[in-house]
């Protein structure tokens, strides 16, 4: 599974980190970043998929 970011649409809710923080951090602008490539070990999937279906502006999108 990968996990992909589009920080186009990101608007700093920051969702994903609070769930996720093993996938996601934040920078120095309040905006989320991905930690590492966007792939997801077996263990995190459910939280990239949590953080996903979580974001408000959809800025986080699962491939398989």
């Amino acid at each position: 599974m990968r996990v992909h970011l589009d920080v186009e649409k990101c608007q700093g809710h920051n969702r994903c980190y609070a769930l996720a923080p093993e996938l996601f951090d934040v920078d120095d602008y309040g905006e989320a970043v991905l930690i590492g490539d966007g792939d997801v070990p077996v263990d995190l999937e459910a939280k990239a998929r949590l953080a996903a279906s979580n974001c408000p502006e959809y800025a986080i999108t699962i491939s398989d």
